[in-house]
């Protein structure tokens, strides 16, 4: 069921704050995710509760079960779907984050929700193409005379590798902002960037390119705004 070594963050949800207080709810969500994971080699880096309505997108504890996804490369388990959201753009908007999700009592919802996206998306192209062939069918038919793709050029190239530099930039971003609170108290409590570095080492926190944390690596994560 669980690949060997995969590591999960688990992420339990409950609508009322009385049943926030009380445990119920949460603990039936934990026992789930516990026995799914039951089996192979894996560990939970992190578990995450909120008491918030599934119609609230704006939940706190959910955005930090997806930063320690993302700083741990874990995937993130809840017991229901709908302890996620009943909103399909938010769970769009879990594809974006970079996180991929499991729901113990619909393993394939994941799967099936970008298949059904792939499906609806596949059908508008198709409709697209269809109709840009009908048009240039007639604009032939009139006599227009159809030019072919402009070729691949230096500016084209330069322009692709650019863009391909924002896509890193944006994601190194991304990481400090997820790290950053974890070191930032890894400084405090342990004293000096050394100490700090490798207690991240031995917690488990990945440097940014993995591997072991160096004083330098936690001086340049403190220096960001």
């Amino acid at each position: 069921m669980v690949q060997k070594t995969q590591k999960f963050v688990s992420y339990l949800r409950v609508s009322t704050a009385r049943q926030g207080q009380s445990g119920l709810g949460i603990e039936a969500q934990r026992s789930s995710v516990t026995n799914y994971l039951n089996g192979g080699s894996w560990k939970l880096v992190g578990e995450f509760v909120e008491v918030e309505s599934g119609k609230n997108n704006n939940r706190p504890e959910l955005q930090k079960a997806l930063s320690a996804c993302r700083i741990h490369n874990a995937t993130l388990v809840v017991a229901r779907l709908d302890r996620l959201a009943r909103n399909a753009h938010f769970l769009l908007g879990l594809k974006e984050a970079g996180v991929d999700f499991v729901c113990v009592d619909m393993p394939a919802a994941n799967a099936l929700t970008i298949g059904i996206m792939a499906m609806v998306a596949q059908e508008e192209a198709r409709l697209i193409s269809a109709r840009t062939k009908a048009a240039l069918a007639q604009a032939k038919a009139r006599g227009v005379v159809l030019g072919s793709p402009k070729p691949i050029t230096r500016s084209t190239q330069v322009m692709g590798a650019r863009q391909s530099a924002v896509v890193r930039s944006a994601n190194a971003t991304r990481w400090m902002t997820d790290v950053k609170p974890i070191v930032e108290r890894a400084v405090r409590e342990m004293g000096t960037l050394r100490a700090a570095a490798g207690y991240l080492t031995l917690t488990g926190v990945p440097a940014r390119r993995g591997g072991m944390w160096s004083a330098t690596q936690v001086m340049r994560v403190m220096r960001t705004a």
